[in-house]
């Protein structure tokens, strides 16, 4: 229930079998960790995190008192647990739950074991998303192995392993080879599924995401109208999914500089969401995140710095303070000043974009060097050249360090040091 976005069916499900466990069963029954694990899900999905962690945790507490320590029922719960903790952006204590998980599963299952994919997948996400793509990759890969050696060759879950490596070579940059993985994924998912199924969407949405990064834009559309038809045809007119394609289309319209298309699909998607959602779901911060850098680019700033206030309200109320999507809010903030040339609030909203990377993030993550970037720019119209200057510098060390040397962003960091230097 919970994975057709309708969280409120599915969470009132789970409590009435709740209730029926509380009125007939012992309160250290096995059953009530599978129904508070049950609940945690659904949480988690509405990006309620607190509340799907003490569900979790009671799932544990009952599990640590009734099993074996090595039970696979319990590497279930820290596996929960750790995908909460991943959601919170807290990436080490996911970390430390995903491979407590992948403990129990090596002691208790032979080598290439179907389930020990699960922790080899959930660790190489959490490697991911703190841009230490190297060990993603290793996990990835390790989880694919382990796919390719226990299922048939056409089997669904190898589409989703291509899927993740596609995704990481993406991050990396590496637009060619995260369209090669895609394109796997797409050509058994096409031999497999029927023309509408979800997951074909899914394929369609990936390839058009790595066509827009490498400016084909019109590709990208293809992919992304592809993904939405299907979607039209097989899910409900609100859900959430839908809404997901009409910010992709958007976010290329966005990339062609053709802002009212992109502002009529960015307003189809926030019907949908403020329709479907919790009001600080992290879902709908996206979707006003969208609407703020379009009205940016229409020079709507007053309008354009509500949305993206809006969005790290969201944040603010929902995730840890050290989460990512905090710092990418400050980030939009920032820029929305720095084009009202109110100089001094840009730079304390990039700043404070910073400091969170900085605590998160390995000090090689490409999102660091966009912080220096962003500061960099601030001092150079505020004529701080050397703090301009150095900053640049650092953004081009990490650059060259995680992506190709013809990359965009290394090639424009390279023009503002080469300005810089020659100011006197």
């Amino acid at each position: 229930m919970s994975d057709q976005g309708d969280y409120k069916r599915a969470l009132d499900y789970h409590e009435k079998a709740l209730e029926i466990q509380q009125n007939t069963l012992p309160l250290n029954d096995p059953d009530f960790a599978t129904t508070y694990n049950n609940i945690s899900t659904v949480y988690d999905a509405m990006g309620k995190y607190s509340e799907a962690l003490s569900f979790c945790k009671k799932a544990l507490e009952i599990q640590q008192n009734t099993l074996p320590l090595n039970y696979p029922d319990l590497a279930t719960s820290y596996n929960n647990i750790g995908s909460v903790y991943k959601h919170m952006g807290k990436y080490s204590k996911a970390l430390s739950f995903f491979e407590k998980t992948l403990e129990i599963f090596k002691k208790t299952l032979p080598s290439n074991h179907p389930d020990l994919a699960t922790p080899y997948n959930n660790i190489g996400q959490v490697s991911r998303d703190t841009g230490d793509y190297s060990k993603a990759l290793l996990f990835y890969e390790k989880t694919l192995e382990i796919k390719e050696k226990t299922l048939p060759p056409n089997h669904s879950d190898l589409p989703t392993c291509y899927n993740n490596i596609g995704a990481v070579y993406n991050d990396m940059g590496k637009y060619s080879e995260a369209l090669s993985f895609y394109e796997k994924a797409l050509k058994i998912r096409q031999k497999t599924l029927s023309s509408n199924h979800p997951d074909l969407a899914t394929s369609y949405n990936n390839i058009g995401a790595a066509h827009d990064a490498m400016g084909e834009y019109s590709e990208a559309l293809a992919f992304y109208e592809k993904a939405l038809k299907i979607r039209q045809k097989t899910l409900a007119s609100n859900h959430p999914s839908l809404a997901t394609s009409y910010n992709n289309i958007g976010l290329v319209y966005e990339h062609k500089r053709e802002y009212s298309e992109a502002l009529a699909f960015y307003e189809k998607a926030l019907e949908i969401f403020k329709k479907t959602l919790p009001s600080n779901h992290p879902d709908l911060a996206t979707s006003y995140t969208c609407h703020g850098s379009i009205y940016k680019h229409m020079r709507k700033y007053s309008k354009a710095l509500s949305f993206h206030e809006k969005a790290l309200s969201i944040y603010q109320k929902t995730l840890p303070s050290n989460h990512p999507n905090l710092a990418a809010s400050h980030d939009n903030i920032g820029s929305v000043y720095m084009h009202m040339k109110e100089y001094s609030k840009a730079l304390s909203s990039h700043k404070n974009a910073f400091e969170i990377r900085q605590k998160t993030l390995l000090s090689s993550h490409p999102s660091l060097a966009t912080s220096y970037n962003n500061i960099a720019t601030v001092y150079c119209v505020m004529k701080q050249y050397a703090d301009a200057l150095s900053c640049f510098e650092r953004a081009l060390n990490i650059f060259q360090g995680s992506l190709p040397s013809d990359h965009p962003n290394i090639i424009t960091v390279k023009k503002n040091i080469e300005y810089l230097k020659q100011k006197p």
